[in-house]
């Protein structure tokens, strides 16, 4: 379960609120697939941010009663100055995982090498990318969240994320953003549209969908 207790985000830049999420409150059923719709600039990321526990909320609170995953090859929780080597022993203990386990499974899938020995800084994004989701991978969690599904690597590389991807998802629910409703229809059978500081569950995907497409018009 992941449940959102009147939940505020607000972000100031340069002196000017922008409220995210509005005193909102709802919950995520565990043992169901729900798929997050708005607009841009509604707060679809924040959000997943947010159930993550990579951002807190300005108020209120988060309750998580399930292991949940960071958005799915999200790589903003590594520390740049740290090698992939030490990065993934560092999420690996935090998690309470075996960290030699963890290490074996990522630098095998990652195929980054040498590379896992220098700091992530010096890393193209493409090779960032493998790191994360890699670690997104190597850790088995009851809700996975995905903030858009995006290519990672050549035609092989990806071939390889779409098998273990679908060893974890077939165990697992999922959270997602995407901008393809079919993609949305595909993994979720419930929906959250986010619009003004709200945020309002759908239990028919399709639904929430109608909404989200009559507000993007």
């Amino acid at each position: 379960m992941i449940r959102f207790d009147s939940v505020t985000k607000i972000y100031k830049t340069d002196g000017y609120r922008r409220t995210i999420l509005d005193r909102s409150s709802f919950t995520l059923k565990p043992g169901v697939s729900y798929g997050v719709l708005g607009i841009n600039g509604a707060g679809k990321s924040t959000t997943m941010r947010l159930m993550s526990g990579s951002e807190l909320p300005t108020r209120g609170r988060v309750i998580r009663t399930t292991r949940v995953s960071w958005p799915l090859g999200f790589a903003g929780g590594f520390h740049p100055m740290m090698t992939g080597r030490e990065n993934v022993i560092f999420v690996a203990r935090i998690h309470g995982e075996d960290p030699r386990k963890i290490l074996a499974f990522v630098e095998e899938f990652s195929e980054l090498g040498d590379y896992m020995n220098v700091p992530i800084r010096n890393y193209s994004s493409g090779m960032g990318s493998r790191l994360a989701f890699g670690m997104s991978m190597a850790i088995p969690f009851d809700c996975y969240l995905v903030d858009e599904i995006t290519g990672v690597g050549d035609a092989r590389f990806q071939m390889r994320c779409e098998e273990v991807w679908s060893k974890r998802r077939a165990n697992a629910d999922i959270v997602m953003c995407s901008h393809s409703m079919e993609t949305i229809k595909s993994y979720a059978s419930q929906g959250i549209v986010l619009a003004n500081g709200r945020a309002v569950i759908y239990p028919d995907i399709n639904d929430a969908i109608e909404v989200y497409q009559r507000l993007n018009q």
